[in-house]
């Protein structure tokens, strides 16, 4: 059985210009249209068990059966994005999970030597899990509650209804 467990349901970048990286999903990909939130700040937010500083912007749209999370960092401050791609240059980040028990698959993933190298609370509970010596990547797993499943939801239906050139990036 395969250690996942779980269905991905976001493919994650960290980039340099997130308004132009939105753009280039949408002409390229179809994604979208993408939710901006730009300068978001977690008042919980911790990089290897050390409050966390870093300023940041995240879109998201979805494209096909996952979603596309873009991530933008306006400051230099350590950070589990900056650990992987630096200032200035932009590549894939992280794929996100959503287990029906968030502590028992941080806890699962840990004993199989993969660390939470960054906590933070957004719509739920968040771990980032260091599956990079295995995938080249990180997990994200989410906590699993309504309001983040009816987000998800949402931003599929949007997806789905959009002409694919109208109001191709909106506020979150």
């Amino acid at each position: 059985m395969a250690f996942i467990r779980y269905p991905v349901l976001q493919y994650a970048y960290v980039v340099d210009d997130i308004e132009t990286a939105c753009r280039g999903w949408v002409d390229l990909v179809g994604a979208g249209p993408f939710f901006l939130s730009m300068h978001h700040r977690s008042p919980d937010y911790f990089y290897r068990g050390e409050p966390c500083e870093s300023h940041l912007s995240y879109a998201f749209g979805q494209a096909g059966p996952a979603h596309i999370q873009l991530i933008q960092q306006h400051n230099d401050v350590p950070s589990v994005y900056r650990e992987m791609v630096p200032a200035g240059a932009s590549g894939f980040h992280h794929f996100a999970i959503l287990p029906t028990d968030f502590e028992a698959e941080k806890a699962r993933f840990e004993a199989a030597g993969f660390p939470a190298v960054a906590t933070l609370t957004s719509a739920a509970r968040v771990a980032y899990m260091d599956a990079r010596p295995l995938l080249g990547c990180f997990v994200e797993v989410y906590e699993d509650n309504a309001p983040l499943r009816e987000t998800f939801a949402h931003w599929k239906a949007v997806h789905e209804a959009w002409d694919g050139v109208t109001d191709p990036i909106r506020s979150a």
